[in-house]
């Protein structure tokens, strides 16, 4: 952990220690949005100085939100300033990156204690920009505020390819499904069962020769041929003899010109995302063999590259833990339960992590 961030921390920890009723502090809670953001200032002790300050996500913006703030500060005769942000996306991110490098106290407040505080404020359950900015200086105010993680640039590149891989996952889950439940289902729907057993050659086999009718015609060294060039034991003769015998079978419905271009199509995309899949993988392994601390977490079983990464992202600098108690709470694994009346003794405890996140 560098100085400045060690010097951050303090800071906060001191914060959540002095902040409530303190005469001290002045508290910008922010509604962070798209294109604008919603401020609202007030005092520690709950005093409103300025209810609704809207200003644009640019640098004008930024720097109109600090010259106001600094206004206030001094007609006040306030000491300290405390910006309070609910992360919404990643729009957040330009607005709390601009406020620290300037020198200011950021903290993050849960989307979960928004929520919940909502109606505390004025017994109502309604939303909206301004009356959620104060509900985020609220928080701060009474310290219920979480310290606002500024990793390393590496860390920050690491946590960014790991969600390009879960983002291209899914798209290639989805391509998989397309061709199985859409492709194979209309046109040969008895090679289905056969279909994980082998992917490239189901692929080749969709992308060819989807139509049983093709199949039927071929000489079967001639369909071996056409749908892999590896020779890989009995086994895969076995397999595609299976399928060669039951395309003369087949139920599937006729093929057109437009499904065999959609089946070209799907086979192509689908190859393309497993070749970006694999170069974010080695991307992110080079970038993981930049820390020590990433060869002792592949010493550990079950651990691959893939969770090692994860973990390292999740984890960033180590010493900005105490104990092991504060990043089993952070990943979500410290037990809770509900504990009251007659039963309390009876109560079953479960992992506190709420989603899926």
């Amino acid at each position: 952990m560098n100085n400045q961030e060690i010097i951050r921390r303090e800071q906060f920890c001191q914060i959540v220690k002095e902040i409530t009723g303190s005469d001290q502090y002045m508290v910008v809670g922010i509604d962070v949005g798209k294109d604008k953001h919603h401020a609202f200032v007030g005092t520690a002790k709950g005093i409103c100085l300025f209810k609704k300050m809207v200003f644009k996500n640019n640098l004008d913006g930024f720097a109109r939100l600090l010259a106001i703030v600094d206004q206030l500060k001094t007609q006040n005769c306030l000491e300290k300033i405390v910006y309070g942000l609910e992360p919404t996306g990643n729009y957040h991110k330009p607005l709390a990156r601009h406020l620290i490098r300037c020198g200011c106290n950021v903290v993050l407040v849960t989307g979960q204690a928004v929520k919940n505080n909502r109606q505390l404020i004025d017994g109502r359950w309604d939303k909206n920009d301004t009356k959620d900015a104060a509900n985020v200086a609220d928080l701060v105010s009474r310290g219920r505020c979480l310290y606002y993680d500024c990793p390393s640039p590496q860390i920050n590149e690491l946590r960014g390819l790991l969600s390009l891989r879960r983002r291209l996952k899914r798209e290639e889950h989805s391509l998989r499904m397309r061709i199985r439940n859409n492709l194979l289902a209309q046109y040969f729907p008895e090679m289905d069962k056969f279909y994980s057993a082998s992917e490239s050659e189901s692929l080749a086999i969709v992308r060819w020769c989807l139509d049983p009718g093709k199949i039927s015609v071929m000489e079967f060294d001639q369909f071996f041929k056409l749908v892999t060039r590896t020779q890989r034991g009995v086994a895969q003769r076995l397999r595609l003899r299976k399928i060669h015998s039951l395309a003369m079978e087949s139920v599937g419905c006729p093929m057109g010109p437009a499904a065999e271009y959609e089946a070209e199509l799907l086979v192509e995309k689908r190859r393309q995302v497993a070749k970006q899949i694999q170069k974010t993988a080695d991307l992110i392994e080079d970038i993981c063999l930049e820390f020590p601390e990433y060869s002792y977490l592949l010493t550990i079983p079950g651990f691959g590259p893939y969770i090692s990464a994860k973990v390292l992202a999740s984890i960033g600098d180590p010493f900005r833990f105490d104990n092991r108690k504060q990043v089993i709470k952070m990943s979500g694994y410290d037990l809770s339960a509900k504990r009251s009346g007659k039963t309390s003794n009876q109560a079953v405890p479960v992992i506190s992590k709420k989603g899926n996140g």
